[in-house]
């Protein structure tokens, strides 16, 4: 199952990017309940909680592209640690202030914060093509960072809730803070990162190219199209979950922490499972996972029991632990590595916007409705996306990965 999957861990500096890939995504995980908490302790009123994730997810989105456009030119052994420096800085000053917070500046840095994030994210991936493409281990390597990923995400929620609970918000936020300055800390002793461009390029070029390539390549756009669609009804569900506990399965809140338990459970499983799925063609494998999760849903549309649910979100969370790091590798081979950052950093600004959409979409079917008929919605649509994007596999013709560029060839020095 993991025979040469450590293999990219030979190549440096792969491990360091790994790591502070990792502690990037705990720390972010570790950031939002704290700040979730903060805005709502402080205002006791769900309007600017509700701010809090539009300015930390939604809005970075829109600027992260080009902010990733303009650094990918410049040598990363100086940028990716000065990223996660001005991470640490974001999260000192919120710490400082945590005690007596001004909501307007806690939206700023939380804006400032994921636009940083989204960014690193993206250039950070960009170089993992870099380097593990030409040794033939990108695929190895993006289920290493998937693992990463899965316990960072999952593990990062119940730490900052740990720390709030067992210290108060600003050692949570100072811990935060620490662990993006070890990141940069990692990054700043790694050989090998890719070096700036010897040719420097307006930013309004860098962007339309990454723009073109996305909107003309057939593989690249339905990719990108496609998992639009597809985190709107992923999102969906998680905002009215705990409304579908409570008043469709009648459980406890126990029974609401047990069934998010399971989900995170799969997720895990998923990340595991894609060890064996990497060697398989990567579209018929983001077409399983994504069906994975539109069964579960529609499944748990119709079940009324706790147990049915959690065994249903078993299957639901391992299809979503599998789907991302599928489409996120197949997207990767599509494209050349001179816009590998630009391309990813346009998948990672999409994961970022959709959920706001589905969030929304989920509640307002909600409160028309119920909860299991937002289920149903998703379930179906993602199924229906499924279909749509078998039959588009079908009809295409098969086209190899894309080698790395002419341009890419001789624009590193």
């Amino acid at each position: 199952m993991v025979q040469g999957v450590t293999e990219p861990l030979r190549i440096r500096p792969f491990g360091r990017l790994l790591t502070s890939y990792t502690l990037n995504e705990l720390g972010d995980s570790v950031a939002l309940v704290a700040l979730a908490l903060l805005v709502y302790g402080s205002t006791g009123e769900a309007l600017p909680t509700a701010g809090l994730f539009l300015a930390a997810k939604f809005l970075p989105a829109f600027f992260a592209p080009a902010l990733t456009a303009r650094l990918d030119q410049l040598g990363l052994q100086r940028v990716l640690p000065l990223l996660y420096i001005a991470e640490a800085l974001v999260f000192v000053v919120l710490a400082e202030t945590a005690a007596d917070p001004l909501i307007p500046l806690v939206l700023v840095l939380a804006f400032v914060d994921g636009t940083l994030a989204l960014t690193g994210r993206g250039l950070t991936r960009g170089a993992i093509a870099e380097v593990l493409t030409p040794h033939g281990r990108l695929r190895e390597g993006n289920a290493l960072v998937n693992i990463g990923f899965a316990v960072a995400s999952v593990g990062g929620t119940a730490l900052g809730g740990v720390l709030v609970a067992a210290f108060d918000l600003r050692t949570a936020l100072l811990v935060d803070a620490a662990s993006f300055g070890f990141a940069a800390l990692v990054l700043l002793r790694a050989r090998g990162l890719p070096d700036a461009h010897a040719v420097r390029q307006p930013l309004l070029r860098r962007v339309r190219e990454g723009l073109r390539h996305a909107a003309g390549h057939p593989r690249v756009r339905a990719l990108l199209g496609g998992q639009a669609l597809a985190l709107v009804l992923f999102t969906l569900v998680p905002a009215i979950e705990v409304v579908y506990a409570k008043e469709t399965l009648g459980t406890s809140d126990a029974g609401f922490g047990l069934l998010l338990s399971a989900w995170g459970a799969g997720i895990v499983v998923g990340s595991l499972l894609y060890l064996v799925a990497r060697r398989a063609p990567q579209i018929p494998v983001v077409l399983a996972a994504t069906a994975a999760v539109g069964v579960a849903y529609t499944g748990m549309a119709v079940v009324d029991t706790l147990a049915a649910a959690c065994a249903l979100s078993v299957l639901g969370g391992t299809g979503n632990g599998i789907q991302w790091v599928a489409v996120m590798t197949a997207l990767q081979e599509a494209t050349p590595l001179d816009l590998q950052a630009r391309t990813v950093g346009l998948l990672e600004s999409i994961g970022a916007a959709m959920p706001g959409i589905g969030f929304a979409a989920g509640g307002l079917l909600t409160a028309l409705w119920s909860p299991p008929a937002a289920f149903a919605v998703a379930g179906l649509g993602l199924l229906a996306l499924v279909l749509a994007g078998s039959a588009l596999a079908l009809l295409r013709p098969r086209r190899r990965p894309a080698a790395p560029s002419a341009a890419d060839a001789g624009a590193r020095r």
